[in-house]
């Protein structure tokens, strides 16, 4: 399974501020991009495909939401703000996911929780920077899970977090967040046709 984490410093965390500029809830807009990228090609939709969003904007963070390719997923490219916007508004204030459809559940956790429950469970957690090794000259046999940011990084406490975490690059230059999944998903299927 190819899993990503998207963390958003700004990403509201309550549906009724979802409205229609997405980029002013706390840009919903770059949410929706990496979400595309994270689960369709051109003409289909990529199975066996996990992503986790961390949600750390007001008014009540922080919520971690998980998207799950499967066949029930109410998933398409026009409706994804709002499948996001009816998760929030199903959101528990507690921890335990709650399943809202197939394949997209939500609850009340941390950046930090999650990356050291995902590291417990034997998962490769690596963090997308430009100063990290090569994804070209990485072995990725190991289950590994891809942390990405948003447009501003990370927060001071998060970047002290992360220190810890093995860094990969896809390239030399500083792309958008879901360029850096379509680049990642393409290197992954490279190595897969080998």
């Amino acid at each position: 399974m190819r899993e990503f984490i998207y963390y958003s410093k700004n990403a509201v965390t309550a549906g009724n501020m979802i409205k229609d500029n997405l980029m002013k809830a706390g840009r919903m807009d770059i949410v929706c991009n990496v979400i595309i990228s994270v689960f369709f090609t051109s003409n289909a939709m990529r199975d066996d495909v996990k992503l986790h969003l961390i949600f750390d904007g007001p008014p009540n963070a922080p919520r971690h939401l998980v998207l799950e390719s499967n066949e029930e997923m109410p998933i398409s490219k026009k409706n994804v703000a709002g499948l996001i916007k009816r998760m929030l508004y199903k959101s528990p204030d507690s921890e335990g996911l709650l399943e809202v459809f197939p394949g997209a559940s939500i609850e009340r956790k941390s950046f930090e929780h999650l990356v050291k429950e995902l590291d417990s469970e034997g998962k490769d957690v690596l963090l997308l920077d430009e100063k990290g090794e090569d994804i070209r000259k990485m072995n990725l046999n190991k289950k590994p899970v891809f942390i990405i940011g948003d447009h501003e990084g990370f927060p001071s406490d998060k970047k002290k977090f992360l220190k810890k975490i093995d860094k990969v690059s896809v390239g030399p230059r500083v792309l958008f967040a879901s360029q850096v999944v379509t680049v990642l998903h393409n290197e992954i299927d490279r190595k897969e046709s080998q």
